[in-house]
């Protein structure tokens, strides 16, 4: 038998207003001074000032890094190293997306790991020697994961790639995952870190590597996504959609940390690192193509995703109508809360496309795809979505 593993962060809280247990966790911990990493847009609409309320009620000091980009880069992360480190903080406080998420975890890696300050040397599956600064997540988006996953993803802009970086020693110790800091999400963001999450549960659930419990995991993901996601997106203030997504795309993340993605992630990656496309709108769009490529080697797990779905009369259909079946529910759903559809709908020039398909297939998660795959595979997908 193959030895299986999950890797989980040590705590987590969920609910509305649950970012109030940073204070209790904070003094348990015994840190003293928090260097706390979010994004301007994020001070601007007063969704950061949350979480600094709790810190300042609590007597807690801070210091805030919030030039932080959408698609983070080398020089975002060494910009704020070099602010952690004059900060005088001994933990970090990540509000935001992926985007801080990400930029956080890079930072608390290379403060105990120096000798990997030129941030390059994080890519891949990394055996850092350290532990990362002790860093507490709470996510202003139901998508990445961030808070619960080993991994995290920083753009190298010269080599015009999206590196993921892969490490046990950067999944944060504490996640608060509090709906109402998701509830200002304009409707295009909320979205697309929704389908985002759904790439993440439906890559999860049919990568070579998914077993027992990340199916259950991925499985039960699917189904609160496809139940509340469109109620999140047109229905911003429903408390309940919005932790059902909340709840939906940690599940997902849980899971996904540990047995890989596959195609969708590859693909969509050149996008950010070409074009900045947002993550979220790269995946949801190239989701229903891959599924339809992946249909010869995924078995019977589509129709497991179509009864996520809710698809009625799912039992009696036949093995390609109930992949054809899935493949329309994901597609009738990202069409349903306004994602693009195709390439050339978000600027991808195709005459790029013989070095994004290259690109995404020397792309880490390209080795977890259920289906065996070559650059003329992807460079076809890359042209039929356009």
């Amino acid at each position: 038998m193959v030895t299986k593993k999950m890797i989980l962060n040590e705590t987590s809280y969920f609910g509305s207003g649950a970012r109030q247990m940073i204070a209790e966790e904070v003094k348990k911990r015994g840190f003293k001074k928090a260097f706390v990493v979010t994004d301007k847009d994020l001070v601007l609409c007063g969704v950061a000032e949350l979480v600094l309320t709790v810190l300042d009620a609590a007597d807690i000091p801070f210091a805030v890094y919030d030039d932080v980009k959408q698609n983070p880069t080398i020089s975002n992360v060494q910009t704020g190293l070099k602010a952690f480190a004059e900060s005088g903080a001994d933990f970090i406080v990540a509000v935001g997306g992926g985007s801080p998420i990400d930029t956080a975890k890079a930072i608390g890696i290379i403060a105990n790991n120096p000798e990997h300050a030129d941030v390059k040397s994080l890519e891949g599956e990394t055996r850092t020697h350290r532990r990362s600064v002790p860093l507490i997540a709470l996510p202003t988006t139901a998508g990445t994961a961030s808070e619960v996953t080993i991994n995290y993803v920083i753009t190298d802009p010269e080599q015009v790639k999206k590196m993921v970086c892969i490490d046990p020693n950067d999944i944060p110790i504490l996640a608060i995952v509090d709906a109402e800091l998701m509830v200002s999400m304009p409707e295009g963001l909320t979205a697309a870190t929704g389908m985002d999450a759904l790439t993440h549960a439906i890559e999860g659930y049919i990568t070579k590597n998914a077993w027992e419990m990340s199916d259950f995991l991925e499985l039960k993901a699917i189904q609160l996504i496809a139940r509340h996601l469109k109620n999140a997106v047109k229905q911003p203030l429903n408390l309940e959609a919005r932790s059902g997504m909340a709840l939906g795309q940690y599940i997902a993340g849980m899971a996904f940390s540990n047995v890989g993605l596959g195609i969708v992630h590859s693909m969509a990656h050149p996008l950010g690192a070409f074009y900045d496309t947002p993550h979220g709108v790269a995946n949801a769009l190239l989701l229903p193509y891959v599924m339809a490529f992946n249909k010869p080697a995924v078995g019977e797990k589509y129709r497991d995703i179509a009864r996520a779905f809710g698809v009625t009369g799912i039992d009696d259909m036949s093995s390609e109508d109930a992949k054809n079946a899935a493949i329309q529910s994901v597609k009738r759903l990202s069409m349903d809360i306004g994602i693009p559809q195709a390439l050339r709908e978000i600027n991808v020039n195709k005459d790029d496309f013989d070095r994004l398909a290259l690109a995404a297939f020397n792309d880490v998660c390209t080795s977890g795809n259920p289906r065996e795959v070559t650059p003329d595979d992807i460079l076809g997908l890359y042209q039929e979505a356009f």
